[in-house]
């Protein structure tokens, strides 16, 4: 008789499980797509060169974290169905059955409808791993083929995962039901949040701005004592007596406010505190970036501090925004009478601002976590672009071995090693060479060798015969030079700005051969790895042999390319023979290192794809717990609602209007909090991408990252258009029922 109930409520109430069922549908879905990776059955062929176990066991570490967020949201989709149906146990209750029944009973149908969703999330599932492969595929390089395949082991984690959530879960239900008394669960749908008066979270905010803001005012104080200088050009005065001026304003209103409490409410103090976080956060944010185009003597620790100054803003501002959004539909209202009474806008405003008055702290938190979700989304192919570019721009030879002097205070210490034991391996192990370059880099002037202070290392040269041998090796065209002609080698790193200023400043270098003069083709762009490169300089200088002769050699590096790419474990035994001989930092002072493309390309990839997918997958997570809040906020005051709408009814007011007016209502309730995300996400993002602008141009590429944008926002999209459609379905049916 029980089995047959349980199937007949499962049916019934169908529809109002669509949430339930959407929200599960989709965690498994995730769940299954992202854990396929890690399968033992999941076999890609990435080639011999690459390693596939540290993805795999990164993937299920990663994974794994992140899913705990998603006990959060079976616990609080139950507790939704659990509420919604209080009425429907009392009355099953009066008529005589145990509550310890009851609860075994809701647990059968709340368990059906999970097996339900992981059902239908493993055949979604199927379908979302092939993106996830394609993304792994391409990462490595490799063409992808479609292959619909399904992963016992992924299968057996997934159904084990959520039926042990579920079972866990459905225990604490059960335990709640019995101990519910019977009167509760009859007025359980009259129960609203707290009124407005008994929360103080937007004061705890309001006192943890104000504290953050003394100590930004403090810091600015000092800094401008200590640094300040007024040759500094006017945008890096106006930085240091804007977080003085900001924050100390901000201060004042707060003690004009204390002096005018008794005329003033609290919302002017908000709206004044509102106003100024806005200011203080472009003051703080103004500290990182002009630091890095002007070179302000400021340690990272202090770059650091401003944007945790720049974070409390933000946060404030979210807040406080929310706080206020009743209050000022309110203004607007009293100032706008032709709106107000136009059609149901009464009725309609009404119902946005009581409810505006108990939920602004979720609104909040939700809000807060969605600008988190957003910024994900868009940062993790920022990252994995930005490593995957500057992954070919380092690793371009197969074989890349440098060294440095940075450590070594005597000239006759310095290396002359040709390292052949990379050569006796490589023909021990049949490895044909295509390539080979050694060669040195040398100091201008010998008096630059005990220069060694950081960011300001002198620049070496190299010779235009090994200039172009380098350029051969590379597939680039030969250049040459004049008898007294220099020219120079930029990373792809350095702006355009600093690549002028440098030239202009360094038309003629004065060197222990003579003086040079720059060429009529002064630079060269071409990707040629990092290691041609000194310490903390973007800029190499290529000087005529004959110049080269006279000069101090202080690094000696030595570049190889294969005929094939070498062999994962051949690189990996390689490596560590190098090391035994040539240890990172020798008793001379020399450092030694070795780099393998090979095991450069296989652990850029392997992280970069755990980072990429592991934000991506948490983003998704993150989302959809916000909007499973959102939809349910509603749905728990559906009952409160349904006799409102019945009395419009009442009063004559057409079926067209009051689905107008379910519309509009959960258009302000889904697009409150995600449009204020959307904005406060995109001065964020904004400025990280301002922030790292020269990578992205030279990694990435603005248009790709346009690209990747435009896919971020249309996920969020989709996934707010299910959510919004299956809340409007439900919130219809309970209101018109």
């Amino acid at each position: 008789m029980y089995v047959k109930l349980v199937i007949k409520n499962a049916k019934r109430s169908v529809k109002d499980y669509l949430v339930y069922i959407v929200t599960m549908t989709i965690c498994v879905t995730l769940f299954y797509a992202f854990l396929s990776i890690s399968s033992s059955f999941y076999n890609p062929d990435i080639g011999s060169e690459y390693d596939f176990t540290l993805l795999s066991d990164g993937m299920k570490a990663a994974i794994c974290m992140i899913t705990l967020l998603l006990l959060f949201l079976i616990r609080f989709v139950n507790h939704y169905m659990l509420r919604q149906k209080q009425k429907e146990f009392a009355i099953q209750s009066v008529m005589g059955m145990e509550q310890k029944t009851i609860g075994r009973i809701f647990f059968a149908e709340t368990l059906i409808m999970g097996m339900i969703s992981i059902l239908i999330g493993i055949f979604f599932g199927v379908f979302c791993s092939q993106f996830i492969t394609a993304m792994l595929l391409t990462a490595y390089g490799k063409p992808y083929e479609i292959s619909w395949t399904l992963f016992p082991d992924t299968v057996l984690w997934t159904v084990a995962f959520f039926v042990i959530s579920f079972l866990a879960v459905g225990m604490f239900n059960t335990r709640t039901i019995q101990k519910t008394k019977i009167i509760t669960m009859l007025s359980a749908e009259k129960e609203n949040e707290p009124k407005l008066g008994t929360s103080r979270w937007i004061f705890v905010m309001a006192i943890i701005f104000e504290l953050f803001t003394v100590w930004a005012l403090i810091t600015g104080v000092i800094k401008a004592l200590f640094f300040y200088d007024s040759r500094f050009p006017i945008p890096v005065q106006l930085m240091y007596f804007g977080n003085i001026l900001f924050p100390a304003v901000t201060l004042g209103w707060s003690l004009l406010w204390l002096f005018q409490r008794k005329k003033w409410d609290v919302q002017k103090l908000l709206c004044g505190l509102l106003a100024c976080s806005v200011f203080n956060t472009f003051a703080a944010v103004s500290v990182p970036a002009l630091t890095n185009q002007y070179y302000l003597p400021l340690g990272n620790g202090m770059l650091r501090q401003y944007l945790l100054y720049a974070l409390v803003d933000l946060l404030f501002f979210i807040g406080a925004l929310i706080y206020l959004a009743s209050s000022f539909i309110v203004i607007w209202k009293e100032k706008s009478p032709e709106h107000r009474y136009k059609e149901e806008n009464l009725f309609f405003l009404g119902q946005i601002t009581s409810k505006l008055k108990t939920t602004s702290k979720t609104m909040t938190l939700i809000c807060i976590t969605l600008v988190l979700a957003i910024f994900l989304f868009i940062v993790a192919p920022i990252l994995t672009g930005w490593a995957s570019g500057f992954l070919d721009i380092r690793s371009v030879y197969d074989v890349q071995i440098s060294s440095e002097y940075n450590d070594v205070y005597d000239e006759k210490e310095l290396s002359q090693d040709n390292y052949e034991i990379v050569t006796d391996f490589l023909d021990e192990h049949d490895i044909e060479i295509a390539y080979d370059c050694t060669f040195n880099l040398y100091l201008p002037k010998k008096a630059d060798f005990h220069k060694r202070i950081k960011y300001d290392f002198p620049v070496v040269a190299i010779s235009l015969s090994d200039y172009n041998a380098i350029r051969k090796m590379l597939g680039y065209e030969q250049i040459s030079l004049g008898e007294n002609e220099f020219a120079t080698q930029w990373q792809t790193i350095a702006t355009e700005e600093e690549r002028d200023r440098f030239l202009s400043e360094h038309t003629e270098v004065l060197t222990d051969g003579g003086t040079l003069h720059l060429s009529g083709q002064p630079y060269y762009e071409e990707a040629m790895g990092e290691t041609i490169y000194n310490s903390y300089t973007d800029v190499l200088y290529v000087f005529p042999d004959k110049i080269c002769e006279e000069l101090l050699p202080v690094m000696r590096n030595r570049y190889i390319t294969t005929t094939e790419k070498i062999s994962y474990d051949n690189a990996w035994e390689l490596e560590r023979l190098f090391t035994i001989e040539y240890p990172e930092q020798t008793e001379s002072g020399n450092s030694y290192c070795v780099r393998f493309s090979t095991l450069q390309i296989n652990s850029a990839i392997a992280d970069g794809f755990i980072l990429q997918t592991g934000m991506i997958y948490g983003a998704v997570v993150l989302m959809v717990i916000c909007l499973t809040v959102l939809s349910l906020q509603q749905l728990l005051d559906a009952g409160q609602y349904q006799y409102r709408f019945l009395v419009l009814r009442k009063l004559g007011v057409e079926e067209q209007h009051i689905n107008k007016l379910i519309l509009k209502q959960l258009g302000v309730w889904f697009g409150l909090p995600v449009i204020v995300a959307i904005v406060v996400a995109a001065v964020v993002i904004g400025y990280f991408i301002h922030t790292i602008s020269a990578e992205i141009s030279a990694y990435i590429g603005f248009t790709a990252l346009m690209l990747q944008i435009g896919a971020t926002v249309g996920i969020l999209a989709i996934l707010l258009l299910c959510y919004f459609i299956s809340t409007w379905v439900i919130f219809r049916r309970s209101v018109h029922s």
